[in-house]
């Protein structure tokens, strides 16, 4: 996962919401008040009514936050936001079938992906039956060889070992012909997904999956893992009702949460409603340090300070993604459902290692990425989506080179790496506004994909090379009138300014009851007005470390990432002693037993230049 930096929009308002006058910054954004007029008051009425301050009256409304809404929003919790689960089509014959299979303790093969969430949604699944000393085993598809999803040969092989009944976690809503081969063969199938889904559904016994065009439950925004709970606190229900329970102890379900936070925002799901409770409850669960799996993982990435979702995105999530991108797929799934201390040990290792050969293919696919993209937006700069491909590229990173370009040009990209047989495995990233998954999905019906799924913003996609042209001029069309103009202009939306001075503990505390941020929540971003550089250094070959002093005399620290070399960095280090407006993320920094506050720059503009 990666922040959304920029949001791209036309908006006849736009101009009205500058902030500081910025119109051009280190980073080429235009800078914008995120508060819209029409929500000011609104902003004020949640800081008179709930004893807020303005600031902090301003993030929320901000975010949608209704006058109503805001103690919720403030402390979500499972009680609150979570949905009786039978509101979820197809859940009560999922809980029933579930039921069955550990009162009769039958052999349970669960069918995962092999991204985080499918990892998470596994290790749920498996941890719940086994309690019940249900047998169950996890599958996971090899990325290079099988691809998403399942597939006839694999689901044969599981119900000639003895399946009898196939659970498929974050996946299976539009595997048609395999599940039909499990129910063939005798096997029951139960779908819980999260994806985008057509008219026509498998035969399956349940598919509960809250993007289903016959749900009305209004959980669409849950990723796999998310469901799968659901769903453990259905079959939990109705084992209850059942009487299975009976002087036995229940499951501790809310023990589970900490892998649904990770899955929530690894995926990249919005971070409202229900999943706002999943992820701090669920940080909570982590901190304890109880599983396992994700405590070893946490030690071999040297994670040593209480998990937030920053941790979730971008340390522990892409350690498990890299076993399925370039080593084996299904490492992330056993670590988390693992309780032998030594090999999840083993495990995290690997994964750690893997990640750092997956960072080095990363870097030189990306190079030439960049290159091929650079190329087609200057032959066209208003191509809806980029497309471009590789004999030579690791399929395994294609979504995270595909994110890159969209970072970097601001419209969809698919990123395609073919194989020997001439077929091509593609992933796709969008930006807001641009429903990825439908164009997929209406490739796939109009014959120009093998196969072909996802959601709004990520989707994936296989295709033979014959077809590779006739797609390219498909998504094109299909995708042009919405992406009209989509990278013109880029803001960076800035929720207030501040002094140096106003960087307290105070403030992180209210911005801390804010959290969690991400997908759906952006993270509160403030700018520093004309505050002087007073020290500017490079620190580890990359960063660039400075010293604000705002008008008062106050002072607070400064750090930007991986400026060096870049426009933000070469102006926070050329302009010692000289005014800057300096936009970013505070962070509150404990080192050496000393906590301080600081800020994360993310751009700069010299205000003499707007």
């Amino acid at each position: 996962m990666r922040p959304n930096l920029a949001t791209v929009e036309q908006d006849a308002g736009t101009a009205e919401r500058s902030f500081l006058g910025v119109t051009k910054s280190a980073r080429g954004f235009a800078w914008r008040e995120r508060l819209p007029e029409h929500q000011k008051q609104i902003a004020t009425a949640i800081s008179q009514r709930h004893g807020l301050p303005d600031l902090i009256g301003r993030v929320l409304a901000a975010r949608g936050v209704g006058l109503d809404a805001v103690p919720t929003f403030l402390d979500p919790t499972l009680k609150a936001l979570m949905p009786d689960p039978s509101t979820l089509r197809d859940m009560d014959k999922a809980a029933a079938r579930l039921a069955d299979a550990v009162q009769g303790k039958q052999n349970v093969a669960i069918f995962g992906d092999y991204d985080v969430d499918g990892a998470c949604s596994s290790a749920l699944m498996k941890r719940f039956l086994e309690f019940h000393d249900t047998p169950a085993r996890i599958y996971i598809p090899d990325r290079l060889f099988e691809g998403y999803g399942p597939n006839v040969a694999a689901i044969e092989g599981l119900v000639n070992e003895g399946a009898k009944l196939i659970v498929t976690v974050d996946c299976g809503t539009t595997s048609y012909e395999p599940l039909a081969a499990a129910r063939k063969l005798g096997a029951d199938v139960v779908v819980i997904d999260h994806h985008q889904a057509d008219e026509r559904l498998p035969d399956v016994t349940a598919l509960v999956n809250p993007n289903r065009q016959d749900d009305i439950s209004g959980q669409g925004m849950l990723c796999a893992a998310g469901v799968v709970f659901l769903v453990l606190v259905a079959t939990t229900r109705e084992l209850r009702r059942r009487g299975h329970y009976s002087g036995a102890r229940e499951p501790d379900l809310l023990a589970l949460l900490d892998m649904v936070a990770l899955a929530t925002v690894a995926d990249v799901v919005p971070l409202v409603g229900l999943n706002r409770a999943y992820v701090k409850k669920g940080l909570a669960v982590m901190r304890a340090r109880e599983n396992v799996g994700l405590t070893a993982l946490s030690d071999a990435a040297g994670l040593s300070v209480a998990p937030t979702p920053y941790h979730l995105g971008f340390i522990l999530g892409p350690r498990i993604n890299a076993g399925g991108r370039i080593g084996n797929a299904a490492l992330g799934a056993t670590l988390l459902s693992s309780s032998d201390p030594t090999e999840a040990q083993r495990i995290a290792e690997t994964l750690h290692r893997l990640n750092k050969e997956r960072k080095d293919i990363e870097t030189a696919v990306l190079e030439e990425a960049m290159a091929i993209a650079d190329r087609q937006v200057t032959d066209n700069p208003d191509r809806a989506i980029l497309v471009v491909g590789s004999d030579a590229w690791h399929k395994g990173v294609v979504g995270l080179v595909a994110s890159r370009l969209v970072e970097r040009f601001r419209r969809p990209a698919c990123v395609i790496a073919w194989d020997a047989t001439a077929m091509g495995t593609g992933s796709l990233r969008s930006v807001p506004g641009i429903d990825l998954g439908a164009a997929v999905r209406a490739a796939v019906t109009a014959g120009h994909l093998a196969k072909g799924g996802g959601h709004a913003m990520a989707a994936g996609l296989t295709v033979s090379r014959d077809s590779l042209a006739p797609l390219e001029a498909f998504l094109q069309s299909h995708l042009g009138a919405a992406a009209q103009g989509v990278g013109d202009i880029a803001h960076l939306d800035i929720d207030a300014s501040l002094v140096a001075s106003g960087a307290t503990s105070d403030l992180m505390d209210l911005i801390e009851r804010v959290s969690p941020f991400g997908q759906g929540n952006s993270e509160a971003r403030f700018a520093l007005p004309a505050h002087r550089v007073k020290f500017g250094k490079i620190i580890a070959d990359a960063h660039v470390r400075v010293i604000l002093e705002g008008g008062d005399g106050s002072r607070v620290d400064g750090v930007a990432f991986r400026a060096v070399g870049q426009p933000l960095g070469d102006l926070l280090l050329s302009a010692s002693g000289m005014p800057l407006h300096v936009a970013g993320h505070l962070r509150k920094d404990t080192w050496g037993g000393r906590e301080r506050i600081e800020m994360q720059i993310e751009d700069a503009a010299d205000p003499r230049r707007q």
